[in-house]
């Protein structure tokens, strides 16, 4: 016979957080198996132009799902409230890196993530380069939500640094106009 559950239920931090980071370690490695797959098979050339149409595709899908969210509440198509959905699916979450700060640099606001365990298990096998693609679809992601914006990353952790740095800028039209055009480069956007 099954245990009921109670309705208020609380799993302890510590249980949440090792839980997530075990599913980001093994999300993190079939992004590395796929990736490496596909250069393997393809080629460097063709790998990468695929990898970059398949995080392009992942990152608008968010962006996307998060634009129908924020429309649905009623409120305004900005980076400001890009994070205010309820969708548990396309949340950041903050248990995927040792800490998160928010800094001003100056005078611009600059997000910083330490720890971040994608990275992590990157480095570990030795992949940080095919790591690193994955990291663009924050860029894709809001540029599919807002494409007047784009959230950009000016330091790594697969790149050595010791965080991720990233903030919110406007995009140029040049950007926008290679983001939703088939087949042209724009990991560029991502600087």
């Amino acid at each position: 016979m099954k245990k009921k559950t109670e309705k208020n239920e609380v799993v302890p931090l510590n249980e949440a957080t090792k839980a997530i980071r075990s599913i980001a370690r093994r999300a993190a490695l079939l992004h590395i198996c796929y990736a490496r797959g596909i250069v393997d098979e393809l080629g460097e050339e063709k790998g990468m132009k695929l990898i970059s149409r398949v995080i392009k595709d992942y990152g608008k899908r968010i962006g996307e799902k998060v634009k129908e969210e924020v429309v649905m509440k009623g409120l305004e198509v900005i980076p400001e409230n890009f994070n205010k959905n309820d969708s548990y699916a396309f949340a950041d979450f903050p248990a995927l890196h040792d800490r998160i700060e928010t800094v001003e640099v100056g005078g611009v606001t600059k997000f910083r993530s330490y720890g971040c365990t994608f990275a992590k298990v990157w480095r570990e096998y030795g992949e940080e380069r095919l790591g690193r693609l994955y990291c663009y679809m924050d860029p894709a992601k809001y540029m599919a939500y807002n494409p007047y914006y784009k959230l950009a990353h000016s330091k790594t952790a697969p790149e050595g640094n010791d965080f991720c740095e990233l903030e919110i800028k406007p995009t140029t039209e040049k950007e926008r106009e290679d983001f939703f055009a088939e087949d042209r480069d724009w990991f560029y956007i991502d600087t």
